[in-house]
């Protein structure tokens, strides 16, 4: 390949998502807002949502004015959502990318002292409210989401893939987004691709408890020697929502750095 022709490629490829609308859930910070900062480095519009307004809007004002729009509320709300989705129908009347972000994890320890109403907080708002995130996403009328051949890419974790001490319940809610995950990517082919992300431990204020103080000793046991970062995960998020992947779906790309296959935990 000639040096010019090397140099188109690399152009068309920094730029996969140019024209296209992302939405993306719990932006304000972390993997979300590393996962919008990605898409719209490759051309994409990216409208970010999370839940405190005042920290939305200094996630926004990191972008390049006219290319993100803030939306703030909760992830389960359904008037946020709803309110979200026309918002997009209104400026850009199309949707082409949806990444399933928000995760919380209020709780840790052991099971058997799981509080049932901290679980079922859990899984309204990562599973039930992933659901409804694809759902509304579909059935709106002016997003042209299934026209639009639409992607979808949710967080998952490898906390779903094995047990993980002390956050074993948000484990079992990231193992039922990765069967979502599947379950929708079958019953909306072909025209709309379903895919996740499960990653072990990223370095965000998210999952400090999880190596805070011990970073070294947590990342040895890491082929790759050390823990995986917000731009790690939305490498793996934008590829799976490019047209690079457009023979891939129902798929969950677990992006650890070797640890599970090496015995480790999440």
């Amino acid at each position: 390949m000639t040096e010019h022709a090397t140099t188109d490629a690399q152009a068309h490829l920094g730029k996969r998502f140019a024209g296209q609308v992302a939405l993306i859930t719990g932006a304000s910070r972390g993997i979300g807002l590393g996962i919008a900062q990605r898409l719209q480095a490759e051309g994409a519009t990216v409208v970010l949502t999370a839940r405190k307004p005042e920290a939305l809007a200094e996630a926004v004002a990191q972008f390049p004015e006219g290319t993100a729009l803030a939306i703030a509320g909760k992830s389960d709300n359904p008037e946020h959502r709803a309110e979200v989705y026309d918002t997009i129908a209104e400026k850009f009347g199309r949707l082409d990318v949806l990444v399933t972000n928000v995760g919380i994890n209020p709780v840790y320890g052991p099971l058997i002292d799981l509080d049932l109403d901290a679980a079922r907080k859990i899984l309204d708002v990562n599973v039930l409210g992933t659901l409804a995130w694809v759902q509304e996403a579909v059935h709106h009328e002016r997003l042209n989401f299934r026209e639009n051949k639409g992607r979808v890419v949710s967080i998952s974790s490898v906390a779903g893939e094995r047990p993980s001490p002390g956050i074993s319940f948000y484990g079992i809610s990231k193992a039922a987004v990765s069967h979502l995950t599947r379950s929708l990517a079958v019953e909306l082919g072909p025209d709309i691709r379903v895919n996740a992300v499960a990653p072990a431990v990223v370095k965000t204020d998210f999952a400090t408890a999880l190596y805070e103080g011990r970073e070294e000793e947590v990342s040895a046991a890491y082929p790759v020697k050390r823990l995986g970062t917000p731009e790690d995960i939305a490498a793996a998020v934008a590829y799976l929502a490019s047209s690079d992947a457009d023979w891939i779906t129902a798929q969950v790309l677990t992006a650890d750095g070797g640890v599970i296959t090496a015995g480790g935990n999440a």
